[in-house]
């Protein structure tokens, strides 16, 4: 018998995403899936009703979605609600924020919920085309660099004009992780005069093939997975040394480090702003972790001392369209290794990208 998938509408009011793309539910439902979707799923991403029902996918309500679903995708954490519709012993992907959402996990639990967390699949190379933490950080990166240029009173590139010669903006971003780079190559195209910064040294080869200029710490801070890990005391304390003198020639400041898990690391600290230039730019995509600047606040903007500061939140969200297209080609891609034929769930806990992403329910 088929599997029966259900896409609810995501409930996040400021979330615009949506899990499958109708040309994803196509391909499903000829590998043998049956696809629910829930009405107006995918309106806040372009994606009408017509084209869900064009590819196939059954039309329903928000209190029918998840009868007899046996897998639910979602882009946000579902909420307590949510979960209790769902079927028992049902398997569930999205992304789930964990160290935030317990009650939600233990209802999970409660009702033998196998829960796939797409932050926690494993970077490994077979993982590559499933890993959506990268690919939303790839939107994430770009729209940060256009935020970042709207808010400079700056132009961006050179310009030679009847006025005069106008001198191109000077950008610093810190973090080479994916949104990093995605935020360099962005800014370089936009014409500005790029620097990257990150405490892993093996990432210079990468910051330069931008274009831009890198910043080097005499530290390797590189851990496991490729994440950075905490610095010790010392090793800080030149860090802020070091970034103090950059952060205080730059005209805009892109900062994109996080570690999983963790309050973002304090990169930026108030004296550090107050050396910056009126009219200076940071904009600071971990705001929602804590901020990478001291003066950094989720969703607001903060001029201080003519320095603005602003800590977006969910930024994949503001380009629904090809966020949505690359988180459902990352579930497609999971999807096919969770199940056999669309007709039944193939959960292999040797596997380290199924053993490492289950949340939930996973090997007793």
């Amino acid at each position: 018998m088929s599997i029966r998938l259900a896409v609810p509408k995501e409930k996040t009011q400021t979330e615009r995403r949506v899990a499958l793309l109708p040309e994803t539910v196509a391909r499903l439902i000829k590998k043998g899936f049956q696809v629910a979707v829930e009405k107006g799923a995918g309106v806040e991403s372009h994606f009408s009703d017509e084209s869900y029902g064009e590819a196939g996918a059954t039309l329903v309500s928000a209190q029918e979605i998840f009868k007899g679903a046996q897998i639910v995708v979602k882009v946000q954490p579902p909420n307590l609600e949510e979960v209790q519709s769902m079927e028992a012993g049902s398997l569930l992907i999205s992304f789930m924020n964990p160290h935030q959402n317990q009650p939600i996990i233990k209802m999970l639990q409660e009702k033998k919920i196998i829960t796939f967390a797409m932050e926690m699949i494993p970077r490994v190379t077979r993982a590559q085309a499933m890993d959506a933490l990268s690919s939303q950080a790839t939107v994430a990166g770009y729209k940060a660099a256009l935020l970042a240029a709207g808010l400079s009173g700056r132009f961006f590139p050179m310009l030679t004009t009847a006025a005069g010669t106008i001198r191109p903006a000077k950008v610093l971003v810190m973090g080479a992780g994916v949104a990093g780079l995605q935020a360099i190559a962005t800014t370089r195209r936009l014409g500005a005069v790029v620097e990257g910064y990150d405490v892993r040294a093996a990432v210079k080869e990468q910051v330069e093939s931008l274009g831009a200029k890198f910043v080097e710490l005499a530290v390797n801070a590189e851990a496991k997975g490729g994440y950075a890990r905490e610095l010790t005391d010392e090793e800080k304390l030149r860090q802020k040394e070091l970034v103090a003198a950059h952060v205080s020639r730059a005209d805009v400041v892109i900062t994109t480090a996080q570690i999983p898990g963790r309050t973002a690391p304090q990169l930026i600290s108030k004296e550090m702003v107050e050396a910056m230039r009126p009219g200076s730019v940071i904009v600071d995509l971990a705001a929602e972790s804590g901020g990478n600047c001291a003066l950094t606040k989720a969703s607001e903007t903060v001029n201080h001392n003519g320095v603005i500061i602003f800590g977006p939140v969910n930024l994949p969200s503001q380009l629904p369209q090809h966020a949505s297209e690359m988180y459902s080609k990352n579930l497609l891609n999971l999807l096919m290794l969770l199940t056999k034929e669309g007709q039944s769930l193939e959960l292999d806990w040797n596997d380290e990208i199924i053993a490492g992403s289950a949340l939930t329910g996973g090997r007793a």
